[in-house]
């Protein structure tokens, strides 16, 4: 999709959330790939934290960040198959006022381009809580570059036409 050459990007606060049960600081290449892209795009990361695949920890995390005027949006990565332990997607709907079913959607035909029927396994999600986005991708480094690159590099661009996620921003909040 085009870039309108004419704007100037806005860059955009994300803040980084990794759930996981066993990954640290150190080897967290699924983040590590977020921060990489989101820095490339001219974005800011405005936080970064791993958290354990426990409901009220990512619902914990989610708040306080959801609640800081300096983050926009939030990627999380990990926690979204069908596992017992996965549990992300429910954490978000605890939080979020609005649902955007069409990035989940989006996100497993893209990446069925790349696995195949194995897609049907994910359960990206995005939403909307209290005027900051949230998007839930899976913790392989390959889900966090489809959904990077095949969606979110251009939403959240200032640039993109015909539209964009930042251009909502101000009237994410408005009765």
């Amino acid at each position: 999709m085009p870039i309108d050459d004419t704007r100037v990007l806005q860059p955009v606060r994300i803040a980084v959330l990794t759930v996981s049960d066993t990954r640290t600081a150190a080897d967290d290449r699924s983040g590590d790939t977020l921060v990489e892209r989101l820095e490339s795009a001219g974005h800011v990361l405005a936080d970064r934290a791993i958290v354990a695949d426990d409901t009220d920890h990512i619902v914990a995390r989610l708040h306080g960040w959801i609640d800081d005027p300096d983050i926009d949006c939030i990627l999380t990565t990990g926690g979204t198959g069908v596992t017992g332990r996965d549990v992300t997607p429910e954490a978000l709907a605890r939080v979020w006022d609005k649902e955007i079913p069409g990035f989940g959607e989006l996100f497993r035909w893209l990446s069925y381009q790349t696995i195949g029927t194995s897609t049907i396994q994910s359960r990206a999600t995005a939403g909307v809580a209290r005027g900051t986005y949230i998007f839930a991708l899976p913790g392989s480094t390959g889900a966090v570059k489809d959904g990077w690159d095949g969606i979110l590099r251009d939403q959240l661009d200032s640039r993109h036409r015909p539209c964009n996620f930042v251009e909502l921003m101000p009237r994410l909040t408005e009765r």
